[in-house]
């Protein structure tokens, strides 16, 4: 037998850790600006340039801190500098989005009645 040591299998442990975060290979190739295949490549290579470490444990620490809320509050921040006068940032809404969604569909309902009117007439000779 043996005594010595087995060298670690760094691509395993990359993968171990991506699962334990309940991460799909997807994810961590987009955080990285690579593919599906690269990151399969890496999982299943027993070493791994240091570089390469860095920034896969950089993504997946960013992956893990990622919130909504902090996306929406990043892009709040730019509203804050802009002069919003003519541009596509509504900041004082004077209408509610939803009535305007009411009113298109009501317009489109009665469009439809109008068009069945019309081919019932067409229908009918009259």
């Amino acid at each position: 037998m043996s005594t010595a040591i087995k060298p670690r299998h760094i691509g395993r442990n990359i993968s171990r850790i991506r699962e334990l975060k309940d991460m799909k290979q997807e994810a961590l190739a987009q955080a990285l600006g690579t593919n599906q295949q690269s990151i399969s490549i890496i999982e299943n290579s027993e070493t791994v340039d240091e570089q390469k470490l860095i920034q896969i444990a950089k993504a997946v620490e960013a992956i893990e801190n990622f919130s909504d809320e902090g996306v929406i509050n990043y892009f709040n921040s730019f509203n804050n500098n802009v002069v919003t006068t003519g541009s596509i940032f509504a900041t004082n809404c004077t209408f509610n989005p939803l009535d305007k969604v009411v009113e298109l569909y009501e317009r489109l309902v009665q469009a439809e009645k109008d068009k069945v009117e019309y081919l019932e007439k067409l229908l009918n000779g009259k």
